[in-house]
């Protein structure tokens, strides 16, 4: 294994990794108290939430990772006879399909859909309970999908040190 491999893995470790920690604290901790809170107020939480995580700290890794992830896709794809090939292209598109393109297609719709609810009109709660359960399920995929990615990623690293 070369260099750009292990950087490759380790970058998906980190960032995989990373992102895998974040959704699964939302899918954990974040929602469940969440949804105990009056659904006006978890409403209002979860649309302050979905402004503040559009920061560096977050999309930095979120999308770099995405981005490296291809990367090592298009590695394991010229050198797939290579030890590992198939745990770093596995790895990249797990977390590429799983984790960054559900998270496009399934959590920011739902996402821009809930912002435009008023917290304080009369279908709100009925919002809230759908975007609850239809966000929690997508994130429950995707951080299996993050994780699972973060463990290919590692195997990689693995299979080159064995």
């Amino acid at each position: 294994m070369n260099v750009l491999w292990q950087l490759l893995a380790l970058a998906g470790v980190l960032g995989a990794g990373a992102i895998g920690g974040v959704f699964l604290a939302f899918s954990s901790f974040v929602m469940p108290a969440l949804a105990r809170l009056p659904p006006r107020e978890g409403l209002a939480a979860m649309q302050s939430i979905n402004v503040t995580v559009i920061r560096p700290s977050f999309l930095g890794p979120f999308v770099g990772t995405a981005v490296l992830s291809l990367g090592g896709i298009a590695v394991a794809g010229l050198r797939w006879s290579e030890p590992g090939a198939v745990f770093l292209a596995s790895g990249g598109a797990l977390y590429f399909v799983g984790t960054f393109l559900l998270t496009g297609t399934r959590n920011v719709p739902l996402n821009n859909s809930l912002a435009k609810v008023n917290p304080t009109d009369a279908r709100a709660e009925e919002a809230w309970g759908d975007y609850l359960r239809r966000w929690t399920f997508w994130n429950h995929v995707r951080t299996a999908a993050a994780l699972i990615a973060t463990l290919s990623f590692a195997l990689v690293l693995a299979r080159q040190a064995g």
